[in-house]
């Protein structure tokens, strides 16, 4: 059956390693999970399933850009799927949906937030679902590379909309992070498949050069693998300006290359991808922005001039080279330079003691439900978002919060026909609730804003049945009629408070070690990938294990230490001593600012060290920190050595 519909369907003639077990698991009805490398075919797992399934199957992927290539390829096959994003109008939605629900779309690709929008819960409630997937599944567990904390409710989300089977999808796995997945969605060890992380037609190369060095290192490299044949390469930086300005270099010496990081405007990321994609460019300069869910076959070298984020990064980035079996090259130049910034991303989201206090005692005065808008929680706490995310999930899994659902704070409508003839359109009780939902509005020059509380006021005092979830069917129902526009704003999210006989300086204490001990281990975790550049051994060896594939032979024979080529990283420039400098000399003006408008926030080590090396925390946008001269002034020192020296000097206001 499977082996028929993979013929006529997609035209493949056989399967790729370890996907009949996984589609045969779940054509058969159970949950599994597939930890195949960047390029093997994971998609096809729960592509041709959905074709033998009853119903929807739902696919949560991280990315927006992976859902359009996904579903172009799906186009392509004649298989009926869509998405629902941000970029699309309600009328577009609209139809997605409608076509959902009329069962002529069997694939929907949406990402994780879109299960925290009412309407769109209340929409998901009424269809039938066969299975849910999640693509990057890694993101689920804590212990992944790029844990997001909204992935950890899926598992709840599936109990919810009642999905029997769920689909896990990714090429970055370590032991530990399969063991978390598997436990999270009741997977049997026995439907976990892993195909190995050894790819004997990628050459890995570790060949650091000193940074002023770099640049020319790379164009001479470059150069000497053009001819007449395409060499399509990306080549990773970790800053935004590094891409401009190495892409630039690159066109002086002669090899055009583009650009590609987030700070670009969308319709301009999308038009170097297609570029890219189509061979009209032949080499990209890029954040690790660029790359996810590109799927193009015959990129032959993947270079990084800067370190990547771990080796979790590295693989799933060397991993995009060379996926039509080809000889492709990996090549790794970047010393300990950027080392510094990468640990910098790691101490800026570590949230601090007085922060975390501040969310412990809102929620301990929120009584027994606690609406919180995250953005305005962030602004109070100086919490980044995903970190404050992050924090809020710790809360759950202690027991101390229960999500319980999510809306827009503000709903406001615009008619496209006379409040009258609206409310003509229906008879008896109905009519009554539609004439209650426009008396219970606030009508600018256009728009009406509803006020919910006077709406439920108003429906007990007339004797109707005004809950916010049989309005707000009701106003998309106007809406798909094209009787009304509607606009939502501000989500609220709602918690019950499942335990108040706290400790608060304790609790807060425990989960600043927490988010302490996260730290540690990011840090630990690039110091691991430092010792997998500079091995003895087989660099292919060493990068399977990691992973916890044992297959990959002792000497692959294609990579630097392989050809007795052992790499020693060179050390980054040394940072200016600190010895002779005073802290006030860099700090004055934010002292000035934070007694001004810092709201009791405190000047810690922590606080004052992440101005000095200049990174960017909710307190320090609202106060416009940046156009302070020493925001950053100590941006090349590391970031631990500046903190020890703020409390060395007693420039603080509190040891925490």
């Amino acid at each position: 059956m499977i082996d028929e519909t993979l013929l006529r369907v997609f035209g493949y003639a056989d399967f790729r390693p370890g996907q009949r077990p996984v589609i045969e698991a779940v054509v058969a009805g159970r949950s599994a999970a597939a930890i195949f490398p960047t390029g093997s075919g994971k998609s096809l797992c729960y592509q041709l399933p959905a074709l033998h399934l009853p119903h929807l199957t739902l696919v949560i992927s991280p990315l927006l850009a992976l859902m359009q290539d996904q579903l172009a390829f799906l186009e392509r096959h004649g298989i009926p799927a869509a998405s629902i994003d941000s970029g699309q109008s309600r009328e577009e939605a609209a139809a997605v949906m409608a076509g959902v629900e009329r069962g002529e779309i069997r694939i929907l690709m949406i990402s994780v937030e879109r299960l925290k929008n009412e309407r769109f819960r209340a929409f998901i409630r009424r269809v039938p679902i066969s299975l849910m997937v999640v693509d990057e599944a890694h993101c689920i567990s804590e212990w992944g590379h790029n844990f997001r904390p909204d992935y950890l409710k899926l598992p709840d989300y599936q109990r919810e909309f009642g999905i029997p089977q769920a689909l896990l999808l990714t090429a970055t796995a370590t032991p530990r992070v399969i063991d978390d997945m598997r436990e999270r969605f009741t997977i049997a060890a026995a439907d976990v498949t892993a195909t190995g992380f050894y790819r004997e037609n990628l050459d890995l190369t570790v060949a650091p050069v000193a940074a002023e060095a770099r640049p020319r290192a790379l164009a001479a490299w470059l150069k000497a693998r053009r001819g007449a044949a395409p060499f399509p390469t990306i080549v990773y930086v970790t800053l935004q300006q590094t891409a401009e300005r190495l892409a630039a270099y690159l066109g002086k010496a002669g090899i055009p290359a583009t650009a590609y990081h987030a700070g670009l405007e969308a319709d301009k990321r999308e038009a170097i991808q297609h570029d890219f994609m189509d061979g009209r460019c032949d080499c990209i300069v890029a954040t690790i922005a660029f790359g996810m869910g590109i799927d193009k076959a015959d990129i032959r070298a993947v270079v990084h001039f800067d370190l990547p984020k771990s080796i979790e990064n590295y693989s799933q980035e060397i991993g995009r080279a060379g996926r039509d079996g080809a000889r492709s090259e990996c090549l790794m130049l970047a010393g300990r330079d950027t080392l510094g910034v990468l640990e910098t991303f790691v101490y800026g989201d570590t949230p601090e003691h007085h922060g975390i206090r501040r969310v412990v005692d809102e929620l301990l005065a929120a009584g027994t439900r606690w609406e919180l808008s995250l953005n305005a929680l962030a602004q109070h706490a100086n919490i980044r978002p995903l970190p404050l995310k992050t924090l809020l999930v710790q809360l759950e899994l202690r027991g101390i919060l229960r999500p319980h659902h999510a809306y827009f704070a503000d709903y406001r409508f615009k008619l496209n026909e006379a409040p009258e003839a609206l409310v003509a359109r229906f008879q008896g009780e109905r009519q009554a609730f539609v004439q209650a939902i426009l008396d219970a509005a606030r009508k600018a020059r256009t728009w009406h804003e509803l006020d919910f509380a006077a709406l439920e006021a108003l429906g007990r005092e007339r004797g109707l049945d005004t809950r916010r979830g049989r309005v707000i069917t009701a106003l998309d129902y106007f809406v798909d009629k094209g009787w009304m526009e509607l606009q939502s704003r501000q989500l609220t999210e709602v918690y019950e408070v499942r335990r108040a006989d706290l400790d608060p300086e304790a609790l807060t204490g425990e989960l600043h070690g927490y988010f302490r001990d996260k730290e540690a281990a990011e840090i630990e975790r690039l110091h691991a990938m430092l010792a997998l550049f500079e091995s003895e051994g087989c660099l292919s060896r060493r990068l399977a294990e990691w992973f916890g594939d044992d297959r990959a032979p002792e000497r692959c024979g294609h990579c630097s230490a392989c050809r007795g080529q052992p790499a020693r990283l060179p050390p980054g420039p040394e940072p200016p001593s600190l010895a002779a400098r005073r802290p006030e000399a860099l700090l004055g003006d934010l002292r000035a600012r934070l007694a001004e408008q810092g709201e009791g926030h405190p000047a810690t080590p922590d606080l004052l060290a992440r101005f000095l090396c200049g990174i960017t925390t909710p307190l320090f946008t609202r106060l416009k920190a940046r156009r302070l001269p020493g925001f950053g002034a100590l941006e090349g020192t590391p970031y631990a050595e500046v903190r020890e020296w703020l409390a060395a000097h007693g420039a603080s206001d509190s040891a925490q």
